[in-house]
């Protein structure tokens, strides 16, 4: 994980890398289940308070984006997925429409694979 901050930027260093952190985790750049650095480690690879990284973590975890696991750590958390839960609900759309037209479920699954190969 690579942040790096603007120290002439009028935004905020816990909000510099919350931003950061926020952008790698949907880029896929930080997948789900990724064990983030200590907020002391963090805190001195950049060279500032850890009050400051903390409070970006306690952020993130709020918007569910990371889950801290007791003394396991700081995670990347599951339920800030979106795209995901967004795959997700659209097969359960497909799934639902495919069963009202009668098709079999390989002949689902070969129509999927044939669209994603497209």
């Amino acid at each position: 994980m690579i942040i790096r901050l603007e120290p002439g930027s009028g935004t905020p260093p816990y909000e510099q890398v919350k931003s950061e952190i926020s952008r790698q985790i949907l880029d896929g750049e930080l997948p789900v289940g990724t064990k983030l650095p200590t907020v002391r480690k963090l805190a001195a690879e950049l060279g500032i308070a850890p009050g400051t990284i903390a409070r970006a973590y306690r952020e993130l975890e709020e918007a569910g984006l990371l889950e801290t696991r007791g003394r396991a750590g700081t995670f990347v958390g599951a339920s800030g997925d979106t795209t995901r839960q967004r795959a997700r609900d659209a097969a359960s759309a497909y799934a639902e429409q495919v069963r009202a037209l009668g098709l079999p479920p390989d002949e689902a699954l070969a129509i999927v694979k044939a669209a994603l190969e497209a």
